[in-house]
């Protein structure tokens, strides 16, 4: 006889699921309160928490401490939290110019970190071999057996896919070679998906400071291509997982009058943000009269404009480098404000953007004047910085092997 509806198991996985789901927003609470929030019975959370316990999953880190000068009578509140250390994660980041492997705790704290720079010419069997031996070492040097590891995470920035063996088939990439491949290597379960899309993630899941409130986020990762995707309810939006490098095709600069792409726009933001084009900029006003400070930081040799010594002029008062800056920080003001009006999150993360805090502010003031006080005020920094970036594939890891399973084991 065919059977229909949700099974016993799907269905204990699914409130386990929730469970974990309200720990990881609000931290610790109580089983009260849990069972509030998803209509539950005490017994039946007591029941359902117990078992995560008495598994290592959850555990009892004491009484709810009331504001009040007096408590309430009746049973007290005994808050539970997700037991942190319960497994431990490998994360791995392929991107354009760092390969970056490590191993963190499941709220992201940072245990160990291997990293290596990349260029153009890298190939795959020396990026396959620096992620099998990190992994290895990883493991090793911290006395770890695989049965205390939840997984592995591969975040791959988009532009990296043909390089690692990433197929795109019907407009969604396939992970299948490579999973197959670093699967018989590890032995380990691993979880692959788009590096942004992970980014997104780390920097929900591993704030120290939950916000409970903050539940849509929009999410800008910077470099020789601009990525972008938004959460809501924390979850990525299915429609920006794999076209996050829409953002590069996207006019904010109409009065350019020239094509400076290959996408073949004029005023994109590709060719108006990014650090080429920040540097061809330069070029083109470059000169003794023009730009003398960054003349003079380059000894007279415009291929040796870097990001570095256009920002050493820019603080030297250079008027040419000056004048660069400003129109950047105002382009990019306009495409910030689109993206907020397009998406209406509570906050747009900043992602690899390696700017000071006097920088920051900077733009912040910029986008201030150009698309007023909400738009500035939803600005934020990444929490990740670029030696951290193996966050991306634990993010991705925690989530589909940990949360998504109700911390079941993976086998089940």
């Amino acid at each position: 006889m065919e059977q229909h509806g949700i099974s016993k198991l799907d269905l204990k996985r699914q409130n386990r699921m929730q469970v974990l789901k309200i720990l990881k927003q609000n931290g610790p609470t109580s089983r009260i309160d849990i069972a509030g929030t998803l209509e539950l019975t005490r017994a039946a959370v007591t029941i359902i928490t117990n078992e995560m316990i008495e598994q290592g999953i959850i555990q009892e880190i004491g009484e709810y401490k009331h504001v009040a000068e007096k408590a309430p009578r009746g049973r007290k509140k005994i808050l539970i939290d997700i037991n942190h250390n319960y497994k431990f994660v490998i994360g791995i980041t392929v991107e354009e110019r760092q390969v970056s492997v490590g191993l963190s705790t499941l709220s992201g704290a940072v245990l160990d970190k291997r990293n290596v720079d990349i260029d153009e010419k890298t190939s795959f069997e020396t990026i396959y071999e620096f992620i099998r031996r990190s992994v290895n070492e990883v493991l090793a040097d911290n006395c770890l057996g695989k049965d205390r590891i939840l997984g592995i995470g591969m975040g791959i920035f988009p532009t990296m896919y043909e390089r690692v063996g990433v197929t795109i088939v019907d407009g969604c990439p396939d992970y299948s070679k490579l999973k197959k491949l670093v699967g018989e290597a590890t032995s380990l379960p691993v979880v692959f998906d788009n590096s942004v899309k992970g980014m997104a993630m780390a920097n929900i899941d591993f704030l120290k400071d939950r916000d409970a409130n903050r539940i849509n986020t929009a999410f800008l990762q910077y470099g020789n291509s601009l990525h972008f995707t938004v959460t809501n309810l924390n979850d990525p939006l299915r429609s920006y997982d794999n076209r996050t490098d829409f953002v590069d095709k996207v006019i904010i600069n109409t009065s350019a009058d020239t094509v400076n792409c290959q996408c073949g726009r004029k005023g994109c933001a590709k060719s108006e943000l990014t650090p080429d084009a920040i540097i061809r900029k330069c070029r083109e006003i470059y000169s003794q009269e023009k730009t003398p400070v960054l003349y003079r930081l380059t000894g007279g040799d415009p291929e040796r404009i870097t990001i570095t010594v256009f920002k050493e002029a820019y603080l030297q008062g250079d008027q040419g480098v000056i004048v660069v800056g400003d129109e950047t920080l105002r382009l990019l003001a306009i495409l910030l404000n689109n993206l907020y009006y397009s998406t209406n999150p509570q906050k747009i993360v900043l992602h690899n953007f390696r700017i000071t805090a006097d920088e920051f502010e900077r733009l912040v003031e910029k986008v201030k004047t150009i698309a007023g006080e909400v738009v500035a005020d939803a600005l934020v920094l990444s929490i990740i910085d670029d030696k951290h970036c193996f966050l991306s594939g634990c993010a991705l890891a925690i989530r589909e092997l940990f949360f998504t399973r109700g911390g079941f084991d993976t086998s089940i």
